[in-house]
């Protein structure tokens, strides 16, 4: 989800390197591993604390409680658009799960499967070691649409020949429709689509015809006439004009789904699972107050009421006045039992001294698992702990999901469990996107201050103040973030932007203030659009936003003069500094 960067290589080399050591297990008697998120759940704002985690084996996939719901399979072969398909189907009402390539078809059909998507990857079909599926599905009767190397892949597998391009395709093609088909119902006869291959159909298999084609290949589109179907092109991204279109016409045309997946039906559907699971049980949940933990315990709350108490461990590296909006939030608004604990004093003496950013991580992770776990041990028996899961966590940590990809990098906002744990899980958003969560929230009744709110690293601010974390240096990034977010909601650019925010660089510059000379503190601005925080743009903020920003920061905020702009796209860089 999918990430081009490399930098938490080192990082698992050091993993991998150290001796082994007992593993803990979940209430399921299944290892503790980086597949399972642990104790503080919002994606982008505390949820992200457990990053070392536990080597173990990867659990079981857990079964979802509405597989009545039909749902759009994609057998993930490793391409970096997978998660993206799925994302894509969901948005036609349609649920969509992405699974490994050679998941069995008995596997498939348990899922109430009504189509089968096959992703794009990285390998050629006709490479001894090339991932394939269960051979079952080609005669399953469920429609099937290859995507790329899973059009190859049907072509391979069901007779047809595919061989290296004599012109490869990257980029922006033209699509030229050859045959009327479902698949293409209401594609302009020339569209652009996005390219990305380096083989090509020679032959399609006996009963396919081509139904498109572009410059280089005659098949960038085949049919045959039992549901089997692939396009060369990736309709899932936005540089396709018609791929919406497209995804419509085989998720609802072809497969026939009803577009029976809903935020309400999902409100519905969790808020009657979780009270049947709890009972008269007694369920804690960590807040930290972005959309995550919040939707997570909205639902638990309204399945269980006072059963269920939230605890918010303060750790001194969140932005100005979030300790105070959460309070009125959760205790005032919501209604729900709130424990807040002030532990910032420990988290920074932990901090002390300390540069690398992987070190803060596992220094906060180690922190919070033990505030966490004192306070709630004064609670006394507690039968359940909610997490904020996303579907996202599950996909791109390092558990079996998605066995065929060429590994890019270690998901930075999951973790393992402690050897201890001594709760049942009770994650409602596991299987859930992050712009469903916000659909969810919204069905709920949170806040659209909340519901919509830009997301917010694990780590706090601790890994937005580059170098050492002190006191000094948060409250000087504090409160150069406050203006950048301040001015931002001024231009009226908030809700454009996927994430902006201040890091304060551990470059000091000469400057000069009033009548004087200074050596001072340098503040980098960033801010991005996205879909979904698996690739970015640097956003094209007016210059007299940004003239407002630098401005007031070298103004009020003592040790700044010099406000600078990153201009970097995610790849190669990512949206984050550390």
């Amino acid at each position: 989800m999918t990430e081009a960067e490399t930098e938490a290589d080192a990082v698992d080399t050091a993993l991998a390197e150290e001796a082994p050591r007992e593993h803990g297990r979940t209430v399921h008697g299944e290892a503790a591993n980086a597949g399972h998120r642990v104790l503080a759940p919002d994606d982008a704002e505390v949820e992200a604390y457990l990053e070392a985690a536990l080597h173990a084996p990867p659990p079981a996939r857990e079964r979802r409680a509405d597989e009545a719901i039909q749902s759009i399979v994609v057998l993930d072969f490793g391409s970096q658009y997978a998660q993206l398909i799925a994302r894509r189907v969901r948005e036609l009402n349609v649920y969509s799960e992405l699974l490994p390539h050679d998941t069995p078809i008995e596997e498939i059909r348990r899922r109430n499967a009504i189509g089968i998507v096959l992703s794009g990857g990285p390998a050629s079909v006709y490479d001894p070691d090339a991932p394939r599926p269960d051979g079952a599905i080609w005669t399953a009767g469920i429609p099937i649409l290859g995507i790329c190397y899973g059009m190859q892949l049907m072509a391979q597998e069901l007779g047809g020949r595919v061989a290296p391009a004599t012109k490869r395709e990257y980029g922006p093609a033209t699509l030229r429709t050859t045959r009327q088909s479902t698949l293409l119902d209401g594609v302009p006869s020339e569209t652009a689509v996005w390219m990305s291959h380096g083989d090509s159909i020679l032959e399609p298999p006996p009963g396919f015809e081509a139904i498109a084609s572009s410059e280089s290949t005659a098949y960038a589109a085949m049919a045959s006439g039992t549901g089997l179907m692939g396009i060369q092109f990736h309709p899932e991204v936005a540089h396709t004009a018609a791929g919406a279109r497209i995804l419509h016409n085989f998720v609802r045309g072809v497969s026939g789904a009803r577009g029976d997946w809903t935020s309400a039906g999902f409100v519905e559907r969790a808020v009657g699972e979780i009270r049947a699971r709890v009972g008269a049980g007694r369920v804690i949940c960590a807040l930290s107050g972005g959309v995550d933990s919040a939707v997570a315990a909205t639902l638990v709350h309204r399945a269980v009421g006072d059963q269920l108490t939230c605890i918010y461990v303060d750790h001194g590296l969140m932005r100005k006045r979030e300790s105070e909006l959460l309070r009125t939030t959760f205790e005032e608004h919501l209604g729900m039992q709130l424990r807040m604990i002030d532990a910032r004093d420990r988290f920074l003496r932990r901090l002390s001294g300390v540069t690398d950013p992987e070190e803060k991580r596992r220094i906060i992770g180690d922190e919070f698992i033990r505030v966490f776990e004192e306070e709630a041990s004064r609670l006394g028996e507690i039968d359940f702990l909610t997490q904020g899961t996303l579907y996202p966590d599950v996909i791109e940590s390092k558990t079996a999901e998605s066995r065929a990809s060429v590994k890019i990098k270690t998901h930075h906002n999951v973790g393992g469990l402690p050897p201890d744990l001594r709760f049942e899980l009770i994650e409602p958003l596991r299987y859930l996107f992050k712009d469903e969560v916000r659909r969810v929230g919204a069905q709920l009744g949170l806040p659209e201050a909340m519901v919509l709110r830009q997301p917010f690293p694990g780590p706090g601010l601790a890994i937005r103040v580059i170098g050492e974390v002190t006191p000094s240096r948060l409250e000087t990034l504090r409160e150069a973030d406050w203006i950048v977010i301040d001015e931002i909601k001024r231009a009226g650019l908030y809700r454009e932007l996927w994430q902006s925010f201040a890091i304060l660089t551990p470059i000091d510059t000469v400057g000069v203030m009033g009548d004087g000379r200074t050596y001072a503190n340098v503040v980098a601005v960033r801010a991005v659009t996205s879909d979904d925080g698996m690739t970015a743009d640097w956003a094209r903020l007016p210059y007299e936003v940004l003239a407002r920003i630098s401005a007031r920061i070298v103004n009020e905020v003592p040790g700044v003069n010099r406000v600078v702009y990153d201009i970097s796209s995610k790849p190669p860089a990512t949206i984050e500094w550390e």
